[in-house]
């Protein structure tokens, strides 16, 4: 990377600060903002002299669009799944509503894909209503984990539990009941297990 201007070093740092604090590149609007700019345009101006200069990518056409090449920010870039259609796999290119940049040093596991969250009913694992899963893809589960699982073609968050051939996906909320399955009669598909949580910044 050739050298950087005081300036350029500045906004190449925020960029970098954000990406730790939110897991996502800011805006050039966020950046214009944070950096006292008149104008996009002098943010746009530093932002391609920064790519000239191999500290970062621009990715034209996205809001977001800003990929940080310097290694201490190390970055994976994870699937965001929104609605899951039934009886298609959970990672179809349909379902895939957007793609995150994070730090997986987040997550205690690999993370292999976001879920989009709906509902409350882990509201007491504290995961809200819009918070974002990261979901390690395995078909295998177990006691006390927290899955995403896929049940008559719905996809359901919840606490794994079994016993034998009887399974019980607990919720956290006591204005829900849990979900009991027997596995001789009803198929249940594990399509991952949670190693973290990302709640987007209003």
């Amino acid at each position: 990377m050739d050298e950087l201007t005081p300036r350029q070093q500045q906004i190449l740092d925020w960029i970098r600060d954000h990406l730790r604090r939110h897991q996502r590149p800011p805006t050039q609007a966020e950046i214009t903002a944070a950096m006292g700019f008149r104008s996009r345009t002098a943010t746009r101006d530093h932002l391609e002299a920064l790519a000239r200069k191999g500290a970062l990518s621009l990715q034209r056409g996205a809001s977001r669009g800003i990929v940080v090449h310097d290694t201490s920010v190390p970055t994976q870039t994870l699937p965001l799944v929104g609605r899951v259609a039934a009886g298609q796999p959970i990672l179809a290119l349909e379902h895939v509503i957007a793609e995150h940049q994070v730090d997986p040093s987040l997550f205690r596991a690999r993370a292999d894909y976001l879920l989009s969250v709906s509902g409350h009913s882990m509201r007491d694992a504290g995961i809200l209503d819009g918070d974002l899963l990261a979901v390690q893809h395995t078909p295998e589960a177990r006691n006390g984990d927290i899955v995403v699982a896929r049940l008559d073609e719905e996809v359901t968050v919840k606490r794994f539990e079994q016993q034998q051939h009887q399974v019980r996906l607990l919720p956290a909320n006591p204005d829900f009941s849990p979900i009991e399955i027997d596995l001789r009669r009803q198929p249940l598909v594990i399509e991952g297990r949670m190693v973290g949580l990302i709640r987007p910044t209003p």
